[in-house]
């Protein structure tokens, strides 16, 4: 059996967050492939924890997708701060066309514009991805699932990070579906009342008090707040309030557009011209919102940037609704031309959590030899880019873990859900599957 479909049968996606098909990426052919491991989301670790504890899987993985993919360039991406990960990583390279490449300690370095660029010097087209300058890029965490899917293993754990006001900070191997709270008092428990929960990091994450949200083959981990911490209160700040403060308050000065990643690496991205469009009426919705068209939605915009604390951000991701809706294509030109002052705009993480007030949570968080386990497992059926996954199981059926629960429709895009542990499935239900553990 080919590498993809043993990829494909694993249900292997991007571990880092977006969850695009691993299969799919290795369906193509590139001259390089990077595995990402820059982690930029401050107080995240769990990537840095995979590269520590099985650096050798992830450098089984990445020479294995090279030699499906035809990449001759091998690269680990990590940041040199990371320095016992860095260690495990060169070990393991020792002796392989694998090597590693150090990354400065910046938001948002694994943004894959900004990675590519970092490691190859070639700059994705606008619109574009990496395939199209001959590049794939993977998390660290899938490489690993990969080389745990060529001998026959599906993805079934998480690596995950439990970060921010909690007792014991720390990263953990979880089985899928188990429930944040629960990994939330493998930490310790929660410091403060009323907790909120950033899930996949405070920048690009989803913040909730829904605590008992199940971990995902996405999840990166929690941030664990305050609810009044002023960081909650903005991002759950309901979405007309915000627009309606962008619209009376923004006095246009550009710092949204001069520290946006995207912007600096030379595209069309300019959240300053979003926000102006706030006070368009009647005409120009299909012309404004195309400076909101290759924003990655980094969040440094809103979050570090804007001096009056509005909400640039959240303009440009309305306006790519209103994008979609129309179908929108990039028409503009296909050159790039890096900023001048790219390099010395970078934000620095430290920077970074002193602007999110969460630098008093800045401590390591070390994965724990211990997996957790749980009784019960939610697994919704949209873990992954594309489809949602098909239920194949039926309420009381009894189920070995590792067999296949959903998959998805013929030729459609997505990932193979399996059970995490030996259960019954208790209920199947339209968006999730439901299981017991034996």
């Amino acid at each position: 059996m080919s590498l993809v479909n043993h990829v494909r049968n694993a249900g292997v996606v991007g571990a880092g967050g977006g969850g695009f098909p691993a299969h799919v990426k290795l369906a193509a052919k590139a001259d390089t492939i990077i595995a990402n491991g820059a982690e930029c989301e401050p107080l995240l670790h769990k990537d840095a924890a995979v590269l520590e504890h099985h650096a050798a899987d992830v450098v089984k993985g990445i020479l294995l997708c090279a030699d499906a993919l035809g990449a001759k360039d091998v690269v680990i991406a990590i940041k040199a701060k990371k320095k016992h990960a860095v260690a495990a990583a060169q070990a393991a390279c020792e002796g392989t066309r694998a090597r590693v490449h150090l990354l400065g300690d910046y938001y948002p370095a694994g943004d894959e514009y900004d990675l590519v660029h970092s490691v190859t010097g070639r700059l994705i087209p606008p619109a574009g991805i990496p395939l199209h300058v001959g590049v794939v890029v993977m998390n660290v965490e899938s490489l690993a699932n990969v080389a745990a899917a060529a001998e026959g293993r599906p993805v079934i754990r998480k690596t995950i990070t439990i970060a921010g006001a909690v007792k014991n900070p720390a990263s953990f191997v979880v089985p899928l579906g188990i429930s944040l709270r629960e990994c939330i008092e493998a930490a310790g428990g929660a410091t403060v009342d009323n907790p909120v929960i950033a899930i996949g990091g405070m920048m690009m994450g989803e913040t909730t008090a829904d605590l008992d949200r199940p971990v995902t083959k996405t999840t990166a981990g929690a941030i664990v707040l305050p609810a009044d911490h002023p960081v909650v209160m903005r991002k759950l700040k309901p979405a007309t309030q915000m627009a309606a403060i962008g619209k009376s308050a923004c006095d246009q000065c550009r710092y949204c557009t001069e520290f946006c990643p995207r912007f600096l690496l030379g595209y069309a991205v300019e959240p300053h011209q979003v926000m102006r469009s706030l006070g368009f009426t009647a005409t120009g919705a299909d012309k404004f919102s195309e400076w909101a068209g290759l924003c990655c939605s980094c969040g440094l915009c809103t979050l570090y940037a804007c001096p009056e604390g509005l909400f640039p951000k959240e303009a440009c991701d309305d306006s790519k609704v209103v994008l979609r809706k129309l179908d929108w294509k990039w028409t503009g030109s296909q050159t790039v031309e890096v900023h001048p002052m790219a390099d010395g705009r970078r934000v620095p993480i430290k920077s970074l959590m002193k602007r999110l007030d969460i630098d008093i949570y800045d401590s390591a968080a070390p994965l724990q030899s211990a997996e957790l386990t749980t009784r019960r497992a939610v697994m919704p059926l949209k873990q992954h880019a594309g489809a949602p996954a098909i239920a194949k199981v039926q309420p009381g059926q009894t189920l070995a873990m590792g067999e296949v629960i959903a998959e998805p429709a013929p030729d459609a895009m997505g990932a193979v859900l399996h059970a995490p542990f030996a259960c019954t499935v208790a209920a199947v239900e339209s968006s999730r599957i439901i299981l017991n553990a034996i």
